[in-house]
């Protein structure tokens, strides 16, 4: 009997995981794997982090490289090869080596699509300047590298989790950096309350933001390259870095006929088979099911791009014993100097977007025991279904303990957990690594009190004249950082000052972290007000 032949396009994560699991589930397969690339596996998130010297050592990014693929798992790997096309009807591909120039066809019996993403470009003027660079492989690193110095100005266009690393490692190297952003904040994978610790770190290291603004064309003018602006503004650079986004690379599929989603990334089934069942895709070039909701999602991570490579080579080795990939969530983390902020699930805007019932809870706290040293302030936000408490999503910002809280709530998520459910999660406990209490608890805690009734919450102050704002911060704070409008009267004497309060108007009250406003919400409610409380506390809302 042959042995079966298994050609993979592509290599990187899903590629080389499939590759990888399928030597593993079968020693005698044939197995090729071509990647149009210089590197047949690397690390390409830790790209930014060698571009500023964080990670010194550029040969750990090699995660493995042909010779090692053929020693290990003897893969025959193959860089600076790309597939231009598939015949499917006598399973094989055409498989250009770009050093040579050569063609050849190359057959299979199972196939692996794994050809990822690549850099959104815009169509604007100037863009093919050789000044402007994108970031998805170790050759891009490569010339990013050798085209910046410290004391260069550098814009960086797009606030994404790329664009945000890159950004801080150019400052980290020594370049003065700026960064555009087409939307009202950076990283438009959380919601805007959570981005104003991470601009505010930006700001902080120099780093001038460009909120609500577009380049419309490049100008080169010798040594410096100018950005035109939508706003009319000019900024003056040395190099550009282009973070706006990825599409998927699926032309290849496009041309072999196989089914596409809407946004054109491969459709595939519960174990990653094409509308092809003797071809496989899995990556960034695929749409999945979204776990929370059902229905397609494209999710381009290194983490379920490992996962769905795993699926598909157990599919096609242990057949029904193979387990299906379940769906992706999206859960995703950046840090921003010292501050790192994450989601997990859907965030308030998608929710919008989509034009889902959700509720909505912030709360903030101590990433560990208050009283123990070191502790750090932590905001979390939870979006749960009104009618049955489940956990839709979550979201989490601060500089101690973010990814701690994210993994938790992404695995409550993935567990179909409600409200009720994370209140009475039993999590790690000693002063230097958490809580009595822990800020996921105190966020069930605070979504149960909204369930049933306990409290009204408002996430931005009233604009509305006719409601009153009673700060109920200490004395001292609220005159050195006043509310406009607000009446201060402090938690601690809030019961004895109640007649200074309109009964006959709403009230919300306010506080730094939104935990005394909850206080002063149940007070003024047990005597008749018609009251709410900012979510979250005035933290949330300053820049």
């Amino acid at each position: 009997m042959n042995p079966m032949q298994i050609l993979v396009i592509g290599g990187v994560a899903a590629g080389a995981s499939f590759a990888a699991r399928a030597r593993r589930l079968d020693e005698t397969a044939k197995i090729t794997l071509i990647e149009r690339g210089n590197d047949v596996s690397f690390a390409n998130c830790g790209l930014p982090y060698h571009i500023g010297g964080e990670i010194p050592v550029r040969d750990v990014l090699a995660v493995q490289t042909p010779a090692s693929l053929k020693a290990m798992l003897n893969v025959d790997a193959r860089t600076r090869c790309e597939a231009i096309r598939i015949d499917r009807d006598n399973k094989r591909v055409l498989v250009r080596n770009l050093s040579e120039q050569t063609e050849e066809w190359i057959s299979y019996d199972k196939l692996m699509l794994a050809p990822g993403a690549r850099p959104r470009i815009p169509a604007i003027a100037g863009v093919n300047n050789p000044r402007i660079h994108t970031l998805r492989n170790l050759s891009d690193m490569d010339r990013i590298i050798a085209d910046t110095a410290p004391g260069m100005n550098a814009v960086v266009i797009g606030a994404g989790f790329i664009g945000l690393e890159t950004a801080e490692q150019l400052h980290r190297k020594g370049l003065k950096v700026k960064i555009v952003q087409k939307g009202p904040h950076v990283l438009p994978q959380v919601d805007a309350k959570m981005a104003i610790p991470l601009e505010n770190a930006l700001a902080g290291h120099g780093i001038e933001l460009f909120l609500n603004d577009e380049v419309t064309q490049f100008e080169d003018s010798g040594k410096i390259l100018s950005c035109r602006l939508a706003s009319g503004k000019t900024l003056k650079a040395e190099i550009v870095i282009l973070s706006i986004g990825i599409e998927p690379d699926t032309g290849l599929a496009r041309d072999a006929d196989l089914k596409l989603g809407k946004r054109g990334h491969i459709v595939v089934n519960e174990f990653m088979q094409t509308s092809d069942p003797d071809i496989y895709a899995a990556g960034d070039a695929v749409e999945t099911t979204d776990r929370v909701f059902g229905g397609p999602v494209s999710v381009a991570l290194g983490g379920p791009a490992n996962r769905q490579g795993r699926v598909a080579a157990d599919h096609l080795f242990l057949r029904e014993k193979a387990r299906p990939y379940p769906g992706s969530l999206g859960t995703a983390i950046v840090r921003v100097f010292d501050v790192a902020a994450g989601s997990t699930g859907w965030t308030e805007n998608r929710l919008k977007a989509a034009g889902r019932q959700y509720g909505i809870t912030t709360v903030n706290d101590f990433h560990h025991a208050s009283y123990f040293p070191g502790a750090e302030m932590l905001t979390l936000t939870i979006l749960w279904d009104p009618d049955t408490g489940i956990l839709l999503g979550a979201e989490a910002v601060g500089t101690q303990g973010v990814d701690k809280r994210l993994d938790v709530l992404a695995t409550a998520i993935t567990a179909k957990m409600t409200v009720e459910d994370i209140c009475h999660l039993e999590l790690a406990y000693a002063p230097p690594f958490g809580s009595a209490k822990d800020v996921v608890n105190i966020a069930g805690f605070a979504a149960c009190n909204q369930r049933d009734g306990l409290v009204r919450t408002v996430s931005r102050l009233p604009a509305n004249a006719g409601v009153q704002i009673i700060d109920v911060r200490g004395k001292p704070v609220a005159d050195a950082s006043p509310v406009p409008g607000a009446v201060n009267i402090p938690m601690t004497v809030l019961r004895d000052n109640l007649d200074r309060i309109d009964r006959t108007r709403p009230v919300v009250t306010v506080c730094a972290l939104g935990k005394n406003s909850y206080f002063a919400s149940r007070v003024l409610k047990q005597n008749g007000f018609d009251v709410s409380s900012l979510a979250g506390g005035l933290s949330t809302l300053i820049k």
